[in-house]
């Protein structure tokens, strides 16, 4: 039995040296940055996402799946909307921003 103690391999933790858990929120100025990177790289369709995701507080797999008719339902964008999440199955009414109403519009 000694024998096979020697062959064995010491076994480490997949996590070992890594940040586990949540993660902390963004800070007031790295949404800044992140905003001000958007805008200056021309990326509209991306800054639309991440405005409507600041001010919404979706979640990525529900932010993706939303659609312009959900936003704007014949060509004029809505104040308020509603998205049925999808971890929990449950409508979250939320509204958009006169910024990110703009930011929308913009050709």
């Amino acid at each position: 039995m000694a024998q096979l103690d020697f062959f064995k391999q010491p076994k480490h933790p997949w996590n070992a040296g890594r940040l586990t858990g949540a993660k902390p929120p963004l800070k007031p100025k790295h949404i800044w940055g992140i905003r001000q990177q958007l805008k200056v790289n021309d990326r509209i369709r991306d800054l639309a996402l991440f405005n409507c995701a600041i001010d919404a507080k979706l979640r990525g797999c529900d932010l993706v799946k939303l659609r312009v008719s959900d936003v704007a339902p014949g060509g004029s964008i809505r104040a308020r909307t509603t998205v049925i999440q999808q971890k929990t199955g449950r409508p979250v009414p939320f509204e958009i921003t006169e910024a990110n109403q703009n930011g929308c519009s913009a050709p």
